[in-house]
């Protein structure tokens, strides 16, 4: 059997891939690239949710690596930053920037947020086509998360370069390139701010490292790998939420013109959004410390696993007729965000900035319609995300 994950078919459209081997078996041993590598993938969504909260899953990857000879280079701010850790650590670096997502401090943001969307929106032709991920999808959760961390404008496009090529399924050696460029940069930028301080998160960071005393205080690697994490992760997957939620909403018409009619409803349609397509495929690599069985698999000590999900979310035995997009459908345990104490952090963020996108794009642009046939669009190469390269509208 060939890594069911690299088929370009799987990148198109993963489902049926999932649902066929869910469907052997919500766990199961798969080849993962090559030299007979393989990992247990986690399908089913009782699975999924048991596997996130299982403390004999763990993150530590310099653990698992430590005796493990690799040909990889990447950067250790890329490879070692707080998803690839275990409590207590874990706890004690997400505690120093969970303030700067609750669902109170995105409250503060959703003015900036819904001004910036309209900024952008206003820059569409009145005619003709447009890309919703270049021009909408990419730069509001770019700028958003670069504006929090006091990221130059002009080097946004840099960022967003080196943030894509991380997820470049089959390039390891671009993936690698990209890590230490990133890297480099966050390094850089935090010496500018010790400089020149403000009032960014990067600076309340920075203060963490070099202000305080105690159990919370950052060593210098702690403090750029996770700089580099938020920079990442806080626009990779809103990216990804808008275009693939864009993209349902044109496909389903009626749905369509029932969240034109009434706007309100988007906020609670979101999470059916979120499970129908999810933007993150494929959780972030996990590692047994010892034997345990999960879905009736025995999984032996030391072995990866991944949660899947985008799977997991389709699974007919906790989400009936899952294919199907539903917005009255009650979907709000989909683990598009993961679960447990992993969960993504920025998942309150992420959420406004589609739900303000989503609005505005459907208000302003009631005749917006696909460009090209659906079946033309293309994906991006990783099986970690789910996302669109470009999704051309005709406005």
């Amino acid at each position: 059997m060939t890594d069911p994950l690299q088929d370009p078919r799987f990148f198109a459209d993963p489902y049926p891939t999932y649902a066929r081997l869910r469907d052997a078996a919500p766990v199961r041993k798969v080849p993962t690239g090559s030299g007979g590598r393989y990992s247990y993938l986690v399908t089913g969504y009782a699975e999924a949710r048991e596997a996130f909260t299982d403390p004999r899953l763990s993150k530590n990857t310099a653990r698992f690596f430590a005796d493990r000879p690799s040909q990889r280079d990447l950067h250790p701010a890329v490879s070692q930053n707080m998803l690839a850790t275990d409590p207590p650590e874990h706890a004690r670096l997400r505690s120093l920037v969970t303030k700067a997502f609750t669902t109170g401090a995105v409250a503060r943001l959703r003015p900036y947020i819904a001004a910036l969307v309209d900024e952008l929106l206003d820059a569409w032709p009145d005619h003709g086509p447009v890309d919703l991920v270049e021009t909408l999808a990419v730069p509001l959760p770019v700028t958003v998360i670069c504006e929090m961390l006091g990221v130059p404008e002009s080097d946004r496009g840099l960022v967003r370069t080196w943030s894509s090529d991380l997820f470049a399924a089959g390039s390891p050696a671009r993936i690698d390139a990209a890590s230490h460029a990133i890297a480099h940069y966050m390094t850089d930028l935090v010496a500018a701010t010790r400089k020149s301080p403000g009032e960014s998160l990067l600076d309340d960071l920075i203060a963490a490292r070099d202000g305080q005393d105690g159990q919370d205080r950052l060593t210098e690697e702690e403090l750029v790998s996770l700089a580099v994490l938020l920079l990442v992760a806080g626009h990779e997957t809103t990216t990804n939420f808008i275009g693939n939620a864009a993209l349902a909403l044109l496909q389903h018409p009626e749905y369509l013109d029932r969240l034109r009619s009434a706007p309100h409803l988007l906020e609670n349609a979101l999470d059916e959004l979120l499970r129908f397509d999810s933007p993150v495929g494929i959780a972030t690599f996990r590692y047994t410390t010892e034997p345990l069985t999960l879905g009736g698999t025995e999984i032996p000590a030391g072995a990866p696993v991944l949660i899947a999900p985008g799977a997991a979310n389709r699974d007919p035995h906790r989400f009936p007729a899952p294919d199907q997009l539903d917005l009255s459908r009650a979907a709000n345990g989909h683990l598009a965000f993961g679960h447990g104490i992993h969960r993504c952090l920025g998942a309150p963020l992420a959420r406004a900035e589609a739900e303000l996108a989503l609005r505005c794009l459907i208000t302003r642009f009631p005749d917006a319609r696909l460009a090209v046939p659906a079946e033309k669009l293309t994906w991006r190469h990783t099986r970690l995300m789910r996302g669109l390269t470009s999704l051309p509208l005709v406005v």
